[in-house]
């Protein structure tokens, strides 16, 4: 066997595969980069249709997964919340929108609560919890099913329906966190948001408020 010293020392840079890398610029433009004789190499290809001149590829498609974290409690994205279809098979009853610059769109078919919260660190979070939760234990109440939706139904909508697991079901943060991410895994709730939770845990937890193992 030889040693890994051993093939380091007989190791030579023309072993390397040719590699090529395709770059597409902001502008659109689309060039070809290739190694020859220790010198790269750069060919222009076909150029970028117009009006598609970017250097990345735009995700348009629509987000209409929704997580159920109860049989009555959901989250989802303002996509979700705008498509009929998707609300009906849900059984959709409610729907508190916490997004900012997102209108209701279904005002005659569903109840809702709109509350406008920014998605910055900065943002109290903690402060919006009460009407949150007062407008989600009124859906209950009436056995219906809320849906709570933000923008992205990632960050804002995330931390709202973690906090109510926290204060309706005694939950630690961790374990809230873990029911609200199984039901929708891109949720990710800003770094400002998550620091809150935890404080928001670690109050009620000193008031005896969690019936949850992990405390």
């Amino acid at each position: 066997m030889h040693s890994l010293a051993q093939e380091i020392r007989a190791f030579s840079r023309h072993n390397l595969r040719k590699q090529c890398t395709r770059v597409t610029a902001l502008s659109g433009r689309r060039t070809l980069e290739t190694w020859k004789d220790a010198q790269v190499q750069v060919v222009e290809v076909a150029a970028a249709p117009p009006g598609d001149a970017c250097g990345y590829v735009p995700d348009r498609s629509l987000d209409l997964r929704v997580g159920a974290v109860k049989p009555w409690l959901l989250v989802g994205s303002q996509d979700a919340a705008h498509d009929l279809d998707t609300m009906k098979k849900y059984g959709v009853t409610h729907v508190l929108n916490v997004a900012y610059g997102v209108e209701n769109a279904f005002p005659h078919d569903f109840t809702y609560k709109m509350i406008p919260i920014l998605d910055l660190p900065e943002t109290d979070i903690v402060s919006y919890f009460p009407e949150c939760f007062e407008f989600i234990e009124e859906a209950q109440l009436k056995d219906g099913v809320v849906l709570v939706h933000c923008n992205a139904g990632v960050s804002r909508a995330a931390a709202i329906v973690i906090g109510f697991l926290m204060h309706s079901e005694g939950l630690s943060f961790s374990r809230a966190f873990s029911l609200v991410k199984n039901a929708r895994p891109a949720v990710c709730p800003n770094p400002g948001f998550m620091e809150q939770l935890h404080k928001y845990h670690q109050c009620s937890y000193k008031n005896g408020n969690f019936n949850d193992a992990e405390g």
